[in-house]
């Protein structure tokens, strides 16, 4: 008590109203109101308003905007600014100043909707720098909230590398340009890529005024392509080309480098207007050639892989990057060439001999018919004039037939050697190609490596034997075969053909004799020498008309000198029985009246 300090009452204190409940009295009240309103903002339903925000949790953000309550709004509403944090100053849209509940009901992406064209078209004019939220991916690219409204983003415009995945980007919130707007159809493009390029390019300047050639940088593989791979160099890219990626051949770059390894280039050349960047990879190791053995040359036998085919040969590798041709002409002993890929494909393991070595121009030619013998050293041996043999038909020409005995020896039948009886005009009236055909060796030319075959001869010239059997004047039946301006081809027994002119085709009913008729023809001359034998089928009624018609004349002839033998004998009698038997006959006479 004794720490107690005397107080005074106020003087001026109405105990009365304290005593009936009303402390500050009916004035005060008042006042009190009016001083209340004042404190709260004029606010009013479907208005934009700035607040602050007070709270933030994973579901909720709330924002007092001076009203005399505090509004909430879901924080999905805030999901393109993750940096949101309290007390910043965000725009919100007044949809009920007393909801359900009595609580202020506040809309953010209302708010931003409300103004949001007219954002995206001043930011497009400023080349301001807007964040979006990434909201998911479309066709082509992605779809962005900016300003609550949804823009596009080309997949080409989220970075300056290749995106291989789209959809570790999908719930990102990233800084954009706006690039393009469709005022018709309302729609916005943005661009990520860009905000970036103008940074890369003074980096890329910076880079490529500092190269020099033969430097060597380290880089990372960014893209990997059918004719060679990019290299990212810190900010600008340069290129490897596929010949430049090693020694040896390569089909394909995946086989040398994988996306994002980091490796050693060198630079080759470079454009500094066109921000080109040549880069070689292979320049890193010496030339195989240098390492070959110095031991190698012409005549001996290497070993390598066919890795490229044309028509004129074969490339092979006998060691990484060390390559030599094999000519098709050095494929086979034959003269007739073909193409390589007759003999070899890409992949095959072969053996070869070395035909020449040039380590200055580092070339090589190669030969794998040299692995064998050369069959013509040994021709006349193995196929001696008169020797018969079978053989492949390879190739026809108007002249005649070339056929392969084996590899390395080819030989011409001459179409006049084909047959001794049947014309043959061209040689595939008479064998095919791939066909087998029995022949005889009718002349060895070993400088030109030339053969001259027969088939014919197989069997005796029957011309001998058939100048009896055609012997002129004798009659055989045979076929039209053939038509043509000065005559027909007659086919007749034994594959003999005869050869009949117009005239002597005439039928004996006057009409012209057609193909494929069978008729009977007469020989009119038969040329063993010559070989041919000309016919008639005219002759074989026209001989016979003739035959009869002499017959006739002759019978007629022989008639009148009969009859001329008879004339004076009957004279003679007529003389001589002409005294006696007139007096007989008047007698008669008279006898035949009386009675």
């Amino acid at each position: 008590m004794e720490n107690l300090k005397n107080v005074a009452p106020l003087a001026d204190f109405d105990w009365e109203s304290f005593e009936s409940g009303n402390v500050a009295g009916e004035k005060s009240v008042e006042e009190l109101t009016a001083a209340y309103e004042t404190t709260l903002g004029r606010v009013s339903e479907n208005e934009v308003v700035d607040g602050v925000v007070k709270a933030i949790n994973k579901r909720e953000v709330v924002v007092n905007i001076g009203y005399k309550s505090d509004g909430i709004i879901n924080a999905s509403e805030f999901r393109y600014n993750p940096e949101l944090a309290v007390g910043d100053t965000v725009e919100v849209y007044v949809e009920s100043l007393e909801g359900v509940k009595g609580q202020l009901i506040l809309s953010h992406n209302k708010a931003r909707a409300s103004k949001s064209w007219d954002r995206v078209n001043a930011a497009l004019e400023s080349k301001e720098i807007v964040k979006g939220y990434i909201k998911c991916r479309t066709k082509g690219g992605m779809i962005v909230d900016v300003f609550g409204i949804e823009a596009f983003l080309p997949g080409s415009q989220i970075d300056v590398k290749p995106i291989r995945d789209y959809d570790v980007f999908v719930g990102k919130t990233m800084e954009f340009q706006i690039v393009k707007i469709n005022q018709e159809f309302k729609n916005v493009v943005v661009s990520h890529k860009a905000l970036i390029e103008a940074e890369l390019e003074a980096q890329k300047q910076e880079i490529i005024s500092k190269l020099q050639k033969g430097q060597v940088l380290e880089g990372t593989v960014k893209n990997i392509t059918s004719y060679g791979v990019f290299i990212d160099l810190g900010g600008v890219d340069g290129l490897v080309h596929i010949t430049d990626l090693s020694w040896g051949r390569v089909n394909d770059p995946k086989e040398i480098v994988e996306l994002d390894q980091k490796l050693n280039v060198v630079i080759l050349d470079f454009d500094e207007a066109k921000k080109r960047i040549a880069l070689g990879l292979k320049q890193l190791t010496p030339h195989p050639w240098d390492a070959l053995s110095e031991e190698l040359k012409v005549g001996d036998k290497v070993t390598g892989k066919v890795v490229v085919m044309a028509d004129y040969g074969a490339f092979v590798e006998i060691a990484t990057g060390v390559e030599g041709l094999i000519h098709v002409s050095e494929m086979s002993w034959s003269q007739h060439l073909r193409s390589a890929q007759d003999f070899l494909k890409v992949g095959d393991d072969v053996e070869a001999v070395i035909l020449t070595l040039d380590r200055n121009e580092r070339k090589m030619s190669l030969g794998i018919k040299q692995l064998k013998a050369d069959p013509w050293m040994e021709i006349e041996a193995k196929y001696p004039v008169g020797s018969q043999h079978n053989a492949k038909v390879r190739n026809f020409t108007n002249f005649g037939v070339f056929v392969e005995l084996e590899e390395g020896v080819d030989g011409l039948i001459h179409i006049s050697d084909l047959s001794w009886t049947k014309k043959v005009k061209h040689p595939s009236e008479f064998t095919q190609i791939g066909a087998q055909m029995d022949v005889v060796v009718l002349d060895i030319d070993k400088e030109n490596r030339r053969l001259s075959l027969g088939h014919k001869q197989l069997e005796n010239n029957p011309w001998e034997a058939l100048q009896a059997q055609f012997a002129d004047g004798t009659e055989h039946e045979g076929t039209i075969v053939e038509i043509h301006e000065k005559g027909a081809v007659i086919k007749l027994e034994n594959d003999i053909e005869g050869f009949a002119t117009p005239k002597h085709l005439v039928k004996e009913d006057g009409s012209q004799a057609q193909v494929g008729e069978t008729l009977t023809f007469k020989v009119l001359e038969f040329n063993k020498d010559s070989k041919r034998v000309f016919l008639s089928h005219s002759r074989t009624f026209e001989d016979v008309a003739k035959a009869e018609a002499r017959e006739a004349k002759k019978a007629q002839a022989a008639a009148k000198r009969t009859k001329k033998e008879e004339a004076p004998a009957i004279q003679n009698q007529a003389a001589s029985t002409s005294l006696g038997d007139n007096d007989a006959l008047a007698a008669l006479k008279a006898m035949m009246e009386n009675k």
